[in-house]
């Protein structure tokens, strides 16, 4: 008894292997942002002192239009907005977080 074995399914593997790590050598880089965001753009530096106040401190603040204001439970978006400031609020109603996004 022989076996009748072809070459050609074994040299088709050989060359789709040969290209699987011919791809895997090219270098990956990742998307550059032509101009990165600040890292403050939407001001929650100089508001940093408001962490650990009462809520009711920021009411007669003036602050950026479309600031949230972010009480515990409370649904928001997840989209990130660099100049967008969101205030975070705790169960007690204190300031826990100021930063942009």
């Amino acid at each position: 008894m022989t076996l009748a074995f072809s070459k050609r399914p074994l040299r088709a593997m050989l060359c789709l292997s040969a290209l699987g790590l011919a791809a895997a050598c090219v270098p990956q880089t990742a998307p550059v942002d032509p101009l990165p965001p600040s890292a403050d753009a939407c001001g929650a530096g100089p508001l940093q002192y408001l962490v650990g106040q009462k809520g009711p401190v920021i009411a007669p603040l003036e602050l950026p239009a479309g600031t949230r204001v972010i009480p515990p439970g409370t649904a928001v978006t997840m989209d990130y907005n660099p100049s967008r400031l969101n205030i975070d609020l705790n169960e007690a109603d204190r300031i826990t977080r100021v930063y942009c996004g």
